[in-house]
């Protein structure tokens, strides 16, 4: 067939790759316009415009509907991997076998933005991906093929996304092959749930929650927009931490070092906090970081 992928993050490169050797034709692929980002806010590509480029594919950057319209004529299928924008009815059409999505999570569960991250804060142990004929709903079309992988008790957001990256690409494999076949998909079964973008805001952690309920906000929320707190009126951002084993007893949010262990009350048990970045720092070691401040008697964070 005679494929389009319109994507824009590092999780679509493993699906390009086997696209770009596999019995199809990859004739093109529709990214975001180049963005200011960083401190500098120098202007950057996407992930996806510069593997396009690096291997010689035909790239559009649209800024409408209707360039997007004009790079689907004469294709047999898309397949959108986090594009970042909703596609209309008569857009879907365009292509001869229409378009599909590879979503990173289970099905109708954790539609939306952010189900990666979403999975890991709720506690699921378990995600996966689903590949699904696009319909203007939000995630809401009937599915092609899907695989489930576990989710570890230490796997953080970027973890989790980066294996399901590269399953993604059997399970895009797999879609291909039904489509050819004149497979029909299957409507979606279950309750559905979103999984709006994370915000800022809601990535400060409240040491008075649970710990278990902590420790999934500092896996989920790694690295984007990562789970941060505040230490002497500045940020401090946290990207790895495991419940304290003993029966420590710290009030929530205060500090303190135990061993070698860099500790911080919750609502319940304590966490040993592993790696920390303070503001206008690098990423480090909870406990070097420990060292250089010198926490004072019963000092919090919050």
């Amino acid at each position: 067939m005679r494929l389009g992928v319109a994507a824009t993050p590092e999780v679509a490169v493993p699906t390009l790759d086997w696209l770009k050797t596999s019995g199809h034709t990859l004739v093109r692929v529709i990214s975001q316009p180049d963005k200011p980002s960083g401190r500098g806010q120098e202007i950057n590509s996407s992930p996806v415009s510069q593997w396009a480029k690096t291997n010689s594919i035909e790239l559009i950057t649209p800024t409408t509907v209707l360039e997007i319209d004009g790079a689907l004529s004469d294709l047999d299928l898309l397949i959108t991997i986090g594009y970042g924008r909703i596609l209309p009815a008569s857009t879907l059409s365009i292509p001869k076998f229409g378009c599909i999505n590879l979503h990173f999570s289970l099905l109708p569960k954790y539609r939306g933005a952010a189900p990666v991250q979403r999975a890991i804060e709720a506690g699921e142990t378990e995600s996966g991906v689903s590949v699904f004929a696009l319909d203007p709903g939000m995630d809401t079309g009937p599915i092609y093929t899907s695989i489930t992988v576990p989710i570890t008790a230490t796997m953080r957001g970027y973890e989790l996304l980066e294996k399901l990256a590269v399953v993604g690409v059997d399970a895009v494999r797999d879609a291909l092959v039904a489509i050819e076949s004149g497979i029909t998909p299957i409507g979606q079964r279950g309750e559905p749930s979103m999984a709006p973008k994370i915000t800022r805001e809601e990535a400060k952690l409240d040491w008075n929650s649970t710990a278990y309920s902590i420790l999934n906000k500092i896996r989920a929320f790694y690295p984007q927009p990562q789970a941060w707190t505040v230490f002497r009126g500045q940020p401090l951002k946290i990207s790895m931490a495991k419940i304290e084993a003993s029966n420590l007893t710290l009030e929530p949010g205060e500090l303190g070092v135990i061993g070698s262990d860099c500790c911080i009350g919750t609502g319940d048990n304590a966490l040993v906090l592993e790696r920390v970045t303070p503001a206008g720092k690098k990423e480090m070691s909870a406990l070097d970081w420990s060292r250089g401040a010198r926490f004072e008697s019963t000092e919090r964070c919050g």
